[in-house]
């Protein structure tokens, strides 16, 4: 069998469902818009994976516009990447169906995210829920993704993408589709609560004042940081000492994300200050970095048929490489298409 060198390329999504986070900037936003230019750029607002959980129609189409502005005022240059929102590209729900009939139902049982999702519910949630990781390989190897950039709770998804993969090509003696690497890297890849350091950063937290959201103002980021738990301990001399402090460990993480650095020049620049002196450090670099973005996201919020022609057209672009790629692997599959 021919080994096939595939075009580096990356592809990753966001799922709108709720508003956009602190978390979702730093753990994939900024990341994604940093990617521009070292390889072919796709990315996606996946509403498809939205649905396997209710959906209200309007909130959701806003949320894909929200998730789309922030992605733009970010940085993304729809120039040099490709963004859309998934449902107009009607080939992942196609190539799904075919890793459904790929992937195994062992896997699938064995998915973390699905069983933290259901919880004592699983009979009664969607088909799509528990289906939903062969979507998501689809989401990649529509495009021949050679890169993913993920968070550690997405890692295997990526795995199993890479099973699904292996075993197509095994099935049909055709190497067809790559392995598909999880770029996992640099600080704060899992930003967590303000209110308490060991639960992730979420958009269905009770308290508004337990993250930061992309469209807070500046005075209401400031005042989040400055109002975030922490505990009576100075900083420490070396990043070891954040071992057992999560909330100062949080803060510290976000801080070196925000201005690009590690976790461990933070400390040194900080060690032995107080609370009193890092939180306002911390409020002023995030007004910074983050009000430019969320004033930028307001005017883009303001005008959403410019967000829906920019989507359109990325959806144009998208086509062009999925469905040919959909094509071939009817072909390879014995689909008959006349």
């Amino acid at each position: 069998m021919t080994q096939t060198t595939f075009t580096p390329r990356v592809f990753s999504g966001i799922k709108p469902s709720g508003g956009l986070t602190l978390g979702n900037y730093l753990g994939a936003i900024k990341r994604f818009v940093g990617m521009q230019g070292q390889m072919e750029t796709i990315y996606c607002v996946v509403d498809m994976h939205a649905i396997t959980v209710w959906q209200d129609p309007k909130e959701l189409a806003n949320m894909t516009r929200e998730v789309a502005a922030g992605y733009l005022a970010a940085g993304l240059d729809p120039a040099q990447s490709i963004l859309f929102n998934q449902s107009q590209v009607p080939a992942h729900a196609e190539l799904a169906w075919i890793f459904n009939c790929v992937a195994r139902v062992g896997w699938m049982n064995r998915m973390t995210q699905f069983k933290d999702k259901a919880g004592s519910n699983a009979e009664k949630v969607s088909l799509g829920l528990y289906a939903y990781p062969a979507l998501m390989a689809a989401d990649i190897l529509l495009y021949h993704a050679t890169h993913v950039p993920v968070g550690e709770d997405q890692k295997q998804h990526v795995e199993l993408t890479r099973d699904i993969a292996a075993k197509f090509n095994h099935d049909f003696a055709a190497d067809f589709f790559p392995l598909t690497t999880p770029v996992i890297e640099g600080p704060a890849m899992r930003i967590m609560n303000l209110r308490d350091g060991t639960k992730k950063m979420s958009k269905s937290g009770v308290s508004d004042m337990e993250r930061i959201n992309m469209t807070d103002d500046a005075t209401t980021i400031a005042k989040k940081f400055k109002k975030a738990k922490t505990d009576p301990e100075p900083m420490p001399e070396t990043i070891d000492g954040l071992a057992t402090r999560p909330e100062a460990r949080n803060l510290v993480e976000i801080y070196a994300a925000l201005n690009d650095m590690t976790a461990e020049a933070v400390i040194a620049e900080y060690a032995g200050a107080g609370w009193g002196r890092f939180k306002p450090a911390l409020a002023d670099l995030a007004v910074e970095k983050l009000s430019p973005i969320s004033l930028e996201m307001a005017r883009l919020m303001d005008d959403p048929a410019e967000i829906d022609r920019i989507l359109g057209q990325g959806a144009q672009k998208a086509r062009g490489i999925a469905e040919p790629i959909l094509r071939q692997t009817y072909d390879i599959v014995g689909l008959l298409r006349s």
